[in-house]
């Protein structure tokens, strides 16, 4: 085959990305409302670059751990074909349905539980849904959950930086982010992505999360870093971000989970998290 014309000697177009802006929801009235039954003070999204760093884990802490400092807490899980959240705190079965709502599903501490795993027959079918199609579940899960009375609500969001973060972003009155990581550098560097696109947004950043950030050897006591150096301090660093909470691997933790009993975990090691959060009162 003869090319006409060197596509290699065309010049690509320019595009500059940096002073695109995109619309943040506020409280007033460009943003969805919540149902009439819902009285939610503060809503906290929780997201990461990438999955597999354990961001529903640290939802789930986070949910758990103000909850035992006497606060309301509830978790919308927007991680729509991936849900994990139920599986951490044991719960199953299908909401109550009222005539213009949904009950969320209750823990066995309280804490107030919606996600698509609900409203599947088995807990194993997948979800096979475009985008605009999560993106709207998740909305509903804003606006047709009867939430009650709520101090914090935490948002599991799904990796990455595309439709259901927008959606949650445009939609949902968020009071901030926490950006949760892995110590490898290519996490650091996808990780940035999601920093960027908060502040694009003009998202305050709460703090972030290193998962499995290192190791305590329990034979001789010596502290390794299994996944390398730590990066999230030069992260933190650079975006003036003053919270950083770094968690270990946790074999009690990760059991705990599987059995749906992450409730029962009772190690502080989100404690300066849970402090900048109990600060935004």
């Amino acid at each position: 085959m003869i090319m006409s014309e060197n596509n290699s000697d065309k010049k690509k177009p320019e595009i500059d990305l940096s002073n695109i802006k995109i619309k943040r929801a506020g409280r007033a009235g460009d943003c969805e409302q919540p149902h009439d039954g819902s009285r939610i003070r503060k809503v906290i999204g929780v997201m990461s670059g990438k999955g597999g760093v354990g961001k529903s884990l640290i939802t789930s802490l986070l949910a758990v751990n103000m909850n035992a400092h006497g606060f309301k807490t509830a978790v919308l899980d927007a991680d729509i074909t991936g849900p994990s959240i139920p599986r951490a705190f044991g719960l199953s079965g299908q909401p109550k349905a009222v005539e213009d709502g949904m009950y969320p599903i209750k823990s066995r501490k309280g804490i107030s539980v919606m996600s698509t795993n609900f409203l599947l027959s088995q807990e194993t079918d997948p979800v096979i849904w475009r985008g605009p199609v999560i993106a709207g579940a998740v909305k509903q899960f804003w606006t047709d959950v009867i939430w009650g009375d709520i101090d914090f609500m935490f948002i599991d969001m799904p990796p990455g930086t595309g439709d259901v973060a927008l959606t949650v972003f445009q939609s949902i009155p968020i009071d901030g982010i926490i950006v949760v990581t892995s110590p490898q550098e290519l996490v650091s560097m996808i990780v940035e992505k999601a920093v960027k696109m908060a502040e694009k947004m003009n998202i305050p950043i709460l703090g972030l999360v290193e998962n499995m950030s290192y190791i305590d050897c329990p034979s001789c006591g010596e502290r390794h870093s299994v996944f390398g150096e730590s990066h999230i301090d030069e992260i933190a660093e650079k975006y003036g971000i003053k919270t950083i909470t770094k968690i270990p691997f946790s074999s009690e933790l990760a059991q705990l989970c599987d059995k749906g009993e992450i409730e029962t975990f009772t190690q502080d090691n989100l404690h300066s998290m849970v402090k900048r959060l109990r600060n935004l009162q």
